[in-house]
């Protein structure tokens, strides 16, 4: 998850809206630029899962891939992705944090690839469409709740923890129950997770809007709404996918 948190407090007018350049936002001016602030992020995030999809194809009908991933080779471009993670953080500049993410997620595609030749094709585009629809209805009540989620963001945040530590496990316990265990979990956590980051990303609109973090927070929400989207999918297409 790409979390952070901005160090800039909110500053509020005199309406007790956040001020903007030391003006006050009306009710309506913030609608808007709000509005116009998650847009760009399901933009980027939305782009960002073509991009994957576009790479991964195009490394399969290459060819490539099924060579790749029957070499040690494999394990660098499943880990690479996870290194590109270490590298975000709001202290780059907006124009790095950019080349960044379309980066991520054209190495993403590579390590996405795999599942190309394990899935057919017919279960793979139901399994997206389902994680679609799904991702869609948790991001819209996130973002529309007026209640507080933290707390089932932090039990979700605990939750992702132990299933890391449930697949490492199975590596070598090599259980098929506890690997459908693992799925169903993750997608509930993923879920959940959607739900959150939304919330969040959709608050900390009013501390950075009109500051040059505006920009990066839009990058870092992508990326994080690309990560709960990627891995709502992988989950769900464990017990929805047929394999080849």
């Amino acid at each position: 998850m790409a979390d952070w948190n901005d160090p800039q407090s909110t500053r509020t007018g005199f309406g007790g809206g956040p001020a903007l350049n030391g003006q006050v936002l009306g009710a309506d001016t913030r609608d808007q630029g709000l509005r116009r602030y998650m847009l760009s992020i399901y933009n980027y995030m939305a782009s960002g899962v073509l991009l994957s999809g576009v790479v991964a194809l195009l490394f399969v009908m290459s060819g490539m891939a099924a060579q790749v991933f029957n070499t040690p080779l494999r394990w660098v471009i499943a880990l690479a992705p996870l290194a590109f993670i270490f590298f975000f953080s709001p202290r780059r500049d907006e124009g790095t944090l950019k080349v960044m993410f379309w980066a991520f997620c054209a190495v993403m595609g590579l390590s996405l690839s795999a599942i190309l030749l394990i899935y057919t094709g017919p279960s793979i585009a139901t399994t997206f469409f389902a994680t679609a629809a799904s991702f869609a209805g948790l991001s819209l009540y996130g973002y529309t709740t007026k209640r507080n989620l933290s707390a089932m963001g932090s039990f979700m945040m605990m939750g992702l923890i132990g299933i890391i530590i449930a697949m490492l496990l199975n590596i070598w316990l090599q259980s098929s129950g506890l690997a459908m265990a693992i799925s169903i979990l993750g997608v509930l956590i993923f879920a959940g997770l959607t739900a959150w980051d939304t919330q969040r990303l959709r608050d900390t609109y009013y501390q950075v809007a009109g500051s040059d973090m505006a920009g990066k927070a839009v990058i870092l929400g992508a990326l994080t709404l690309y990560l709960d989207f990627v891995n709502m999918f992988q989950f769900l297409l464990q017990f929805l996918g047929d394999r080849r």
